[in-house]
C-alpha cells in the first residue's frame, strides 16, 4: 500500500494536518494509521473541554501565535459546520497575596497576545460574575469558550475522507524503515510505504520519533490529570469557569472549575506522574513504561527539583480531602460529599535529558519524516492552525 503521506495518530492535530494536506492538495493519497478502534481516544477526548484565549502563553512563542490564530479558525469552523460552542468566558483568580505578581503577569502577557476585553477585577465583580466565588484579585476573560473536541475531530474526519483521505484502525506501528526516497511502516500485521511520514502518536510520539532519529532528545513522562464531577444539586455553584493563579514552575493550570458543553460541571485536574502512558487510574501500571520514566535522566532532574510538588499532587491523586480543600480555595461550599469520581486524562508532557519540561510546540523534522513531539494545550484550541502549519511545512518537501 504506496501512499504519498502516512500520518500516525487520529488525535485532533493528526486529524487537523491530515485534512489540510488533502485540501491543499486534493490529488495526494493520504492515509492515517490508528493503533486505537476510534479516533480521538486519548488526550483529545479526555480534556476539559476549553476554547482556550492565549492569555498564558509568552508572546511570540508557537503556542501563543498558535492559539490566537487557531482560536479564530476554530469558532469560525464551528458556526459554518454547526458545531456548539460557548465563549461563555472565565475568571483566573488569586486568593493569596503572593499570587499577586504572577496574576499580574498573566495579565500582562493577555495584552502583549492582543486579547481584547481582558481586564483586572476585584473582590466586588468576582462575586457578580461567579457569586459562590472568593479571591482577593482577578482577571476577567471574555474570550474563553467550551466546547466538544471530539464532535470537532468527528467533522475533521468526514471532511477528510469526504476529499479521498484514508484512515485504518487498529494499525498499531512497530517499525519505521527509510530507504532513500520512500519509508516502510511497519504495523502489527501489515505494511505500507509512503514518501513522507508525519508523526502525531501523542503519547507515544517520542518512541515513534526515534524509529527513524534515534538521535532526537526527548522523552515524553505522562501526566494523569484527574477530575470530580459536581453532584447536579450543587451545580449552581458555578456559572461558568473559574480558574486558579497557575504555579509558575509547571506547565499546568491548576485544578479548576469548568461548565462542559453537553451539561455539568468538571472539577480539576490534578497533574501528577501517570505509572503507565495510558494510565487513567491510580491503580494502573505498566511496569515497563514507569520503568523508562524512572530510568530517563531529565525526570531525574525534574524529580529532585520539585520533589514537594510531586509528592503533594500524588497525596491529592489518592486523597479526596486534599483534593477538596485545593478546590475550597476558590469556593469554600463546596463539600468532599459534593463530588463524584469523573474521568480522567494523561497528558504528554515532552521532556529533554537534562530535565527541561517543553512548555511550546515541538516539532522535529529530516528528510522523509515530521514528528510533532509535544503539542500540549491549547492543541486542541489551535488544531487548525498546527494542523496547517504541519501540512505547509510537508507539502513543501515535496
Amino acid at each position: 500500500m504506496k501512499k504519498d503521506f502516512v500520518i500516525i495518530g487520529a488525535g485532533i492535530v493528526g486529524l487537523s494536518t491530515a485534512y489540510h494536506l488533502i485540501k491543499g492538495n486534493p490529488k495526494l493519497k493520504v492515509l492515517i494509521l490508528e493503533k486505537e478502534n476510534q479516533i480521538a481516544l486519548h488526550q483529545t477526548g479526555n480534556n476539559s473541554g476549553v476554547i482556550h484565549s492565549g492569555i498564558y502563553y509568552k508572546p511570540g512563542s508557537l503556542k501563543a501565535i498558535n492559539c490566537k490564530k487557531g482560536y479564530d479558525q476554530l469558532t469560525q469552523f464551528c458556526s459554518e459546520n454547526e458545531i456548539k460552542f460557548d465563549l461563555c468566558g472565565k475568571i483566573i483568580v488569586a486568593t493569596e497575596k503572593h499570587e499577586l505578581p504572577i496574576l499580574n503577569n498573566i495579565y500582562e502577557r493577555g495584552i502583549a497576545n492582543e486579547l481584547i476585553g481582558i481586564r483586572k477585577i476585584a473582590t466586588q465583580e468576582i462575586k457578580e460574575i461567579e457569586p459562590h466565588c472568593i479571591g482577593i484579585e482577578g482577571i476577567w476573560v471574555p474570550q474563553t469558550g467550551i466546547i466538544d473536541y471530539k464532535a470537532v475531530s468527528q467533522k475533521y474526519l468526514e471532511l477528510f475522507l469526504g476529499l479521498g483521505g484514508e484512515i485504518l484502525f487498529n494499525q498499531k506501528v512497530q517499525e519505521i524503515r527509510t530507504l532513500n526516497s520512500v519509508s516502510e511502516i511497519q504495523t502489527q500485521n501489515t505494511s505500507f510505504e509512503a514518501k513522507w511520514i508525519i508523526n502525531c502518536a501523542g503519547l507515544y510520539s517520542d518512541k515513534i520519533a526515534k524509529m527513524s532519529n534515534k538521535e532526537i532528545d526527548v522523552q515524553i513522562l505522562p501526566f494523569r490529570g484527574e477530575y470530580y464531577n459536581i453532584k447536579k444539586e450543587k451545580e449552581y455553584l458555578v456559572k461558568n469557569l473559574i480558574y486558579p493563579v497557575p504555579n509558575p514552575n509547571f506547565p499546568f493550570l491548576g485544578v479548576h472549575f469548568t461548565r462542559m458543553i453537553n451539561g455539568g460541571i468538571e472539577a480539576g485536574p490534578n497533574a501528577v506522574l501517570a505509572f503507565a502512558r495510558e494510565g487513567y487510574s491510580n491503580k494502573t501500571i505498566n511496569w515497563t513504561e514507569l520503568f523508562e520514566t524512572l530510568g530517563h535522566s531529565g525526570f531525574q532532574k525534574v524529580a529532585l527539583k520539585y520533589w514537594k510538588d510531586g509528592l503533594y499532587e500524588m497525596y491529592r491523586s489518592y486523597s479526596k480531602a486534599a483534593f477538596v480543600k485545593a478546590l475550597q480555595k476558590l469556593i469554600p461550599e463546596i463539600k468532599k460529599e459534593d463530588l463524584q469520581e469523573g474521568n480522567a486524562g494523561v497528558r504528554a508532557q515532552a521532556c529533554d535529558s537534562k530535565g527541561n519540561l517543553s512548555d511550546d510546540f515541538l516539532i522535529f523534522e529530516n528528510k522523509n519524516v515530521i514528528n510533532v513531539c509535544n503539542a500540549p494545550s491549547p492543541a486542541a484550541t489551535s488544531s487548525l492552525a498546527i494542523g496547517e502549519s504541519i501540512a505547509s511545512l510537508a507539502l513543501k518537501k515535496m
